[in-house]
């Protein structure tokens, strides 16, 4: 079976003034589907330009991308936005929700763009916040919510259209360790109804939910390696060797 994600040899460079920033060098990598990876790395390895090529909202310099069949590497900005409306959920650390509009309608909104109706869309987001435990708060706003339920309302928002991926970008970095815990168990929850899940987050803790971690240093991949940790968080499953 083809890999849901491949890169080879994914390069990007900034241009700022008269200095040239390789922000990736040279990065190959394939992810399966069902697979959860945690993306890890300092400040200025390039983990947050990966997931912006990964995520489809940059495009390398150069290399190769394909997702889900397609090849995105040299995409138009039109072309990238319906690509990422239609095969990726995104979970921000923000939330990055609509303050004036419910819980119910920032879960419909991808639905929106992806021309369903309005009947629909509102069945389906009240079923998706249900399966995220926020049944009882579908008409609250934003600043009704408790950080942890607004996030909630961001898994929700992700997973409405049925994305080939999940990306995750430090979903718990502005929650406290409680929420966070409980944050990473839904997470965990999607990846065992067979979600295909990246994760990135500079916290050692969080990763450890992931069955396998990517380290990046200097716009390359330092390691990538099966979690050996994974039974001592993990409810669902082991990893197999």
């Amino acid at each position: 079976m083809e890999p849901l994600i491949t890169l080879k040899d994914i390069g990007r460079k900034y241009v700022i003034g008269s200095e040239i920033i390789h922000a990736l060098k040279s990065v190959s990598l394939t992810i399966n589907k069902g697979e959860f990876v945690a993306l890890m790395g300092p400040s200025g390895s390039g983990k947050s330009t990966l997931m912006n090529i990964l995520g489809c909202l940059d495009t390398p310099t150069k290399g190769e991308y394909i997702l889900n069949g397609i090849n995105v590497s040299h995409m138009t900005d039109n072309e990238l936005a319906e690509v990422r409306n239609k095969e990726i959920g995104f979970v921000f650390q923000t939330f990055n929700l609509l303050p004036r509009n419910t819980a119910l309608d920032n879960v419909a909104l991808p639905l929106v763009y992806a021309g369903v109706n309005k009947v629909n869309r509102q069945a389906r987001a009240k079923q998706t916040l249900e399966n995220v435990g926020l049944g009882n708060r579908i008409d609250h706003k934003p600043n009704e919510l408790s950080g942890g339920q607004r996030q909630r309302v961001a898994v929700a928002r992700a997973l409405i259209n049925n994305p080939s991926i999940i990306l995750a970008d430090e979903p718990t970095g502005n929650l406290d360790t409680k929420t966070s815990i409980e944050i990473m168990g839904l997470i965990e929850d999607i990846h065992a109804k067979g979600n295909t899940i990246i994760l990135v987050t500079h916290e050692e803790d969080i990763a450890l939910h992931a069955h396998r971690i990517v380290r990046m240093r200097d716009g390359l991949i330092e390691n990538d390696f099966a979690n050996p940790n994974i039974h001592k968080v993990e409810r669902h499953s082991a990893v197999v060797e």
